[in-house]
C-alpha cells in the first residue's frame, strides 16, 4: 500500500506475477423489440479471455472475430475496463499483463461484443486482486454500465437469463428473469455492420405519445411472454420507438423483420443492428424460421441488398442462463 492518501491505494505487486485468470462471457441482445434500454438477454455464444500477469509490459494473442482490426495497446477496451476496475479500488498503475483471447461475438452487429469485452475486462482484473479489496457485484454492474452508458448488454453479459434494468439517482439497478424452456432464439448476422453511434442517431428526440404509450404497455407484456407465456411473443415483441427509424441504415435487415413477421415469427432487431433474431417458440418453429431465412437470403430482390447479394451467419443459440463465469484463477 502507497500512504500519502485518504484513499487506499495500491502498486502493482498487490497482483503476483504469474496469477492468471479466464473468464467466458456471453453475448446478448438488447431492446428485444419494445424494450428499448432496458431489457436484454444473454446468449449462450462466449468470449473467452485469458490475462495473465507479467513482469512488464502488454502482450496480446488475439483470434476469432475482430482481432485484426482492435488495437495491441492500453486502448483495447478490455485493457480499459481492466484499468477502470482497478482504479476504483486504489490501483493506478498498469501492471504487466499478457492478454490472450479467442472472440466469437461479431463486432458491430448488435450482440454486446463492446459489453462482452468490458464485462470480460472489469471481472478478470476484480478476480485478480486480493479477495479483501475485490469489488462486490453491484461495484462491478455500476462500472460495466457506466462504460457502456446503460446496462441493457452488461447486465445480461453478467447474469445470464432476462434482464430488466433501470436507473435512478442511487445509480443503475438490474432484475434478471429466468426465460421460458420454450424459447429458442435464432440470431441471423448479416456481413455488413451498423456502428451503434449511426443507428442510435437515426432516433427522433421526441415520439408521439400514443406511440410510447403503446410501446410500454408491448414492453410489460413482453416480460411476461418470454418468462411464461410464448404464445403472446408476436404481440409482445411489436416496437414503435426506434427500429422504423432505423430502418433506413439496415435496410437488408429490416426487410427480413418483415418478411419473418409476415409469417407469424417473433422476429425483431438485436439491440442496434443489423442482426436480426428471432425467439422462436420450440424446435420445431426454430427449424421453420432458419428455412424462412435462407429462403430469404437466397430469394430477395437484388434492392434489398443495395444492389449487391449478402450472406448471413444463421445461429440457432440458448438463451445463457448463468451470465460470465470464471473458469480458471491462480
Amino acid at each position: 500500500m502507497i500512504d500519502g492518501s485518504d484513499e487506499a491505494q495500491y502498486s502493482p505487486d498487490i497482483i503476483p506475477v504469474g496469477a492468471s485468470v479466464t473468464v467466458s462471457v456471453p453475448a446478448s441482445s438488447a431492446n428485444l423489440g419494445p424494450g428499448y434500454d432496458s431489457l436484454g438477454v444473454s446468449l449462450a455464444y462466449f468470449d473467452e479471455l485469458t490475462v495473465t500477469r507479467i513482469e512488464q509490459g502488454l502482450e496480446f494473442e488475439l483470434t476469432g472475430e475482430g482481432s485484426d482490426e482492435v488495437p495491441h495497446d492500453e486502448t483495447h477496451l478490455v485493457i480499459k475496463a481492466m484499468q477502470t476496475a482497478w482504479k476504483a479500488v486504489g490501483l493506478f498503475e498498469l501492471p504487466g499483463l499478457r492478454l490472450k483471447a479467442e472472440n466469437k461475438i461479431p463486432h458491430s452487429r448488435g450482440m454486446g461484443s463492446s459489453a462482452s469485452a468490458i464485462v470480460a475486462g472489469v471481472v478478470a482484473a476484480n478476480a485478480l486482486l486480493p479477495q479483501e479489496v475485490q469489488l462486490d457485484a453491484d461495484a462491478v454492474l455500476q462500472i460495466c454500465s457506466g462504460m457502456e452508458g446503460h446496462p441493457d448488454n452488461v447486465a445480461p453479459s453478467l447474469y445470464g437469463n432476462l434482464v430488466i434494468s433501470y436507473g435512478d439517482e442511487e445509480g443503475w439497478h438490474s432484475l434478471p428473469v429466468a426465460v421460458h424452456e420454450r424459447i429458442k432464439p435464432v440470431v441471423a448476422v448479416p456481413d455488413y455492420e451498423v456502428p451503434t453511434k449511426v443507428a442510435r442517431g437515426l432516433i427522433p428526440e421526441t415520439v408521439p405519445h400514443r406511440d410510447a404509450a403503446a410501446n410500454s404497455g408491448r414492453a410489460a407484456l413482453l416480460t411476461q411472454a418470454l418468462s411464461s407465456s410464448p404464445e403472446f411473443m408476436v404481440a409482445a415483441t411489436k416496437d414503435l420507438l426506434h427500429q422504423s427509424y432505423r430502418a433506413t441504415a439496415m435496410k437488408p435487415s429490416a426487410a427480413l423483420v418483415a418478411v419473418l413477421r409476415g409469417h407469424g415469427y417473433p422476429a425483431v432487431i438485436s439491440g442496434a443492428g443489423p442482426t436480426v433474431m428471432v425467439f422462436a417458440r420450440g424446435e420445431e418453429e426454430r427449424a421453420s424460421v432458419i428455412a424462412a431465412i435462407e429462403n430469404f437470403a437466397a430469394t430477395a430482390p437484388a434492392s434489398v441488398y443495395h444492389d449487391r447479394r449478402l450472406t448471413w451467419r444463421v445461429l440457432p443459440v440458448e438463451i445463457d442462463t448463468q451470465g460470465v463465469i470464471v473458469t480458471r484463477a491462480q
